[in-house]
């Protein structure tokens, strides 16, 4: 099935193959998510927290700490988590976190978690955080997030049950999850591809260099002494924690670029690569690594040592932060460039534009609503998955569409037509038998599609 869908067709490309003998098993899916979305079902695996916001969690601005929020994130989420593996579970991953909203003294964040899927010893769980005015009943999104837990047990192999969705929303997210998976897992990778296949902008040279700062000014380290009061229930650093002091340096290293109070807008990927215990000393690096005309990027690492004398230091986690200084009718101030060093430092320069491309293309096509413009984010690994997710919603919403028309059916292959506002829409549908591996396997490589689709070309 081919679809012009005018400005509801996001660029990319959506297929559908259809076959008689599913149709039975569709329709019975259906009849179970209408049942799934009555009043009285909610997933086993959520998990509900609220927080009054008080002035000992606030920073400098009296608006609550990310670093404060990012420890409610990761504490509700892991009681998903645990919910659903039965036993205890540590951070592997954050994704991209967007703050849209700022929360203030007196409101209440409420935070809502719920596993998307489970694969053999992780899950990706889902996180929902809003924010709550008692006085006038409003209340705010104030970011999504999504992580993913391992499954830890000390004396056998952990093997998670499935997930079994019943809401549309839930299926939609859980056949998605296993692509964010897979993007995890190449990550690195797309990085690479990106800095060497696409075109990145890159004006270091012609840059005023009178308004340039060292990066070396801004970098910024700290070492924190894990406490029992910084360790989880099972004896390792509490993941939240570990991102609360890593905003922590974030922030301070970002004032040095700005010298002003920050706000933090964006984080990309907690990236947790092994555990740490009470005892351990953890070192904190954070430096600017690129700045751009309203916005910077901040690199933070932690390292993890026992004793003093240990030469061997442990990579156990990293992040990226993205901050902005706002004037007082909230709006982002102009930046000074950065300088960056020689050699890594140069590298990480090219690596933050290289990561604010796919920042800036995900925004835009998740942000994207039906009503507006079409999008012209070109494709590529790195927003593939944002851009299946948008093409799949906004096919499904439109072949829903009651007042299709059929134009004209030749040689079994129906062609529909439908006319919108100012968008005409086509729609056209062939029927075939097929074994369902056999079908999968074709759709699953574009590359096959002449195969099965003659009116490809």
């Amino acid at each position: 099935m081919i679809q012009n869908v005018g400005n509801h067709l996001r660029r990319g490309l959506a297929s559908v193959f259809s076959s008689r003998t599913s149709r039975k098993s569709a329709s019975s899916a259906g009849n179970d998510s209408a049942m799934a979305d009555g009043e009285g079902y909610r997933n086993p695996t959520e998990v509900q927290m609220s927080q009054l916001v008080l002035p000992c969690h606030t920073n400098q601005r009296g608006e609550l700490s990310v670093g404060q929020l990012l420890k409610w994130i990761d504490t509700t989420a892991c009681l998903s988590a645990e919910r659903h593996a039965g036993c205890p579970c540590v951070t592997a991953s954050m994704d991209d976190i967007y703050f849209e909203h700022t929360i203030s003294v007196g409101q209440v964040v409420n935070i809502k978690a719920k596993v998307n899927r489970a694969f053999n010893s992780s899950m990706e769980v889902g996180i929902q955080v809003a924010s709550e005015d008692l006085c006038s009943e409003k209340q705010w999104n104030v970011c999504k997030a999504l992580a993913t837990f391992v499954a830890h047990r000390e004396i056998t192999k952990v093997k998670l049950k499935q997930i079994t969705p019943r809401t549309e929303e839930e299926k939609m997210e859980h056949s998605v999850a296993a692509e964010r998976r897979r993007m995890r897992l190449v990550y690195a990778d797309t990085i690479k591809d990106l800095l060497a296949n696409c075109a990145i902008q890159d004006d270091l040279e012609s840059r005023d260099c009178s308004h340039m700062v060292l990066a070396e000014k801004t970098r910024v380290e700290s070492v924190e002494l894990v406490l029992p009061p910084h360790a989880n229930h099972q004896g390792n650093t509490f993941g939240g924690q570990i991102m609360a002091w890593m905003e922590n340096v974030a922030t301070i290293a970002a004032s040095r670029l700005c010298c002003a109070h920050p706000t933090l807008k964006a984080i990309e990927m907690f990236h947790f690569r092994g555990p740490s215990q009470v005892g351990d000393r953890l070192v904190l690096k954070a430096i600017v690594n690129n700045a751009f005309k309203h916005s910077m990027e901040v690199g933070v690492c932690v390292e993890a040592y026992r004793q003093q004398a240990e030469t061997h230091r442990r990579h156990i986690n990293s992040a990226f932060m993205t901050f902005v200084v706002l004037d007082a009718d909230d709006q982002p101030q102009l930046l000074p460039w950065i300088r960056p060093q020689p050699g890594d430092g140069e590298r990480r320069y090219r690596e933050a534009s290289a990561r604010r491309k796919i920042r800036l293309d995900r925004k835009y096509i998740v942000s994207c609503k039906q009503t507006e413009v079409p999008l012209s984010v070109p494709w590529d690994p790195s927003n593939q998955v944002y851009l299946s997710y948008n093409n799949v919603s906004s096919l499904r919403m439109l072949v829903a569409k009651d007042n299709w028309v059929l134009s004209s059916e030749i040689n079994q292959v129906r062609l529909y037509t439908l006319e919108d506002d100012k968008f005409l829409s086509f729609h056209m549908e062939m029927v075939v038998h097929v074994d369902a591996a056999q079908a999968f396997l074709l759709l699953s490589d574009l590359r096959r599609r002449p195969e099965w689709d003659k009116h490809y070309r």
